[in-house]
């Protein structure tokens, strides 16, 4: 199948790269001319697992350019561009709107290609695409159905290759059943799993073949946000018992796998720590919550799920406070900056959030990251950061550290080594990822989450 796809971001560039290694003919377009360049030359402007490995791979099925490139002989349209969370809390679709006039003012009438909105989008935005792009078409006197449909992505940054080969299900909102089958055909290399997998992503022991549900637009739309929230939920409620496992001298890991074993919970998503970011989970539960709103019904599981949130990098500030007393002065030493391992995305970061806390109760903080150094000093330049290229570099002379991104590398620190560069021995283990056993048998003051 020929398939466009609007958006070189992380859902629209892994959507490109899969798609092309599973046989479609794909062209991705995006308005960033530098990214396009990039992208065209091999370099890929973000931190995704395997994409870069791929890429090398598909020059015959895929390729990149701007506005101009577009052809309408698409079977397939995609819509992948950013809906970033507006002051209000409701999801900004300037980038989706803008993205259907363009194609509203291109197609000529002579092509029906399925629109498929797979930016993570309000309920009734299927509607509102298909009503900008049919008004651009009437303004030029060209009559011609218009068929979208929502097919929304369930993909986790730095494993979203692994999460689009590899999918517990695959939902279709769409009213009209050609569009449902043309979708399906666009599937059914992961749907019956008949594609090769690539040497770095082998198929999981045990993978089943994916469900493909098929429903109504506006029921797909409220899966994914509805989904989202029940798993930021999820990993707020353990964190709201580790509080209490904290009080009560319960120690939450155990508290976690003995009700996670429970088929009816699960343990997926029950690790307790200093909490989720990122550019889904938060912005998702706020525009779910002010959906409701619209219609005047109160969501307070939802509700809460922000505050504990919140909460919870609040908490770190106070547990540094308990072993130092005043911060003034102090050097704290971050591990880790992105939102979670194996990505450099900083959006909705606990890490920022506690580095701007602390840089306001006077301490000096420093910080490492693997890959999020360069992004960090790109889109925070307002904070006051000491970065450091390694580990050893970090605890030198700090007070304290904070492990914020439970990156593999963390896990086999040399906590001999640390302590003799630390001023003092005290490590917040934001992920409960450490061997608090062995750090306090170095004679480090280790403190956890509900541990």
């Amino acid at each position: 199948m020929k398939i466009t796809i609007i958006g070189c971001g992380y859902v629209g560039l892994t959507t490109s790269v899969a798609l092309a290694y599973i046989g479609h003919d794909v062209h991705c377009i995006d308005q960033n001319e530098q990214r396009i360049k990039a992208l065209q030359n091999g370099e890929v402007p973000i931190h995704e697992m395997g994409v870069a490995e791929l890429l090398d791979e598909l020059h015959d099925r895929l390729s990149f350019g701007l506005w101009d490139s577009f052809d309408e002989n698409s079977d397939v349209i995609v819509i992948a561009v950013g809906t970033p969370r507006k002051d209000n809390g409701d999801a900004d679709l300037t980038y989706v709107e803008t993205v259907a006039k363009e194609i509203g003012e291109r197609l000529s009438g002579n092509s029906m290609p399925v629109i498929v909105n797979k930016s993570t989008v309000p309920i009734g935005s299927a509607r509102r695409v298909e009503s900008v792009v049919k008004y651009h078409l009437q303004n030029r006197d060209i009559n011609m159905p218009v068929r979208v449909a929502s097919a929304p992505e369930f993909l986790r940054e730095g494993v979203a290759l692994l999460d689009t080969f590899y999918p517990d299900r695959i939902v279709v909102g769409a009213a009209d059943n050609t569009v449902i089958n043309t979708l399906r055909e666009m599937f059914a290399p992961i749907l019956e799993q008949t594609f090769t997998p690539p040497e770095f992503l082998p198929r999981p022991d045990g993978y089943s073949l994916p469900a493909f549900i098929t429903t109504t637009p506006a029921s797909a739309e409220l899966i994914k946000y509805a989904a989202n929230t029940f798993l930021a939920m999820k990993i707020s409620y353990i964190n709201e018992v580790a509080g209490l496992a904290e009080r009560v001298g319960a120690d939450i890991k155990e508290v976690a796998r003995g009700i996670g074993l429970d088929r009816r919970i699960g343990i997926s998503y029950l690790n307790a720590g200093i909490g989720w970011g990122g550019s889904c989970f938060g912005k998702d539960v706020q525009a779910l919550i002010h959906t409701a709103g619209q219609y005047e019904y109160e969501m307070p599981l939802s509700s809460a799920t922000v505050q504990v949130n919140m909460r919870q990098r609040e908490d770190i500030i106070k547990k540094l406070q308990s072993v130092l007393k005043v911060l003034r002065g102090s050097t704290i030493g971050l591990l880790g900056l992105s939102f979670k391992p194996g990505t450099d995305d900083l959006r909705d970061a606990p890490s920022i959030t506690i580095a701007s806390r602390l840089t306001e109760l006077g301490a000096h903080v420093k910080a490492y990251d693997p890959v999020a150094v360069e992004n960090c000093c790109r889109t925070h330049p307002e904070l006051d950061i000491e970065y450091v290229n390694s580990t050893e570099a970090l605890a030198a002379e700090s007070d304290a550290l904070v492990l914020v991104t439970e990156w593999k590398e963390f896990i086999r620190l040399s906590y001999a080594k640390l302590g003799e560069l630390m001023r003092q021995k005290i490590i917040i283990d934001g992920r409960n990822i450490l061997d608090g056993q062995a750090l306090k048998k170095e004679g480090f003051n280790y403190i956890g989450v509900g541990v």
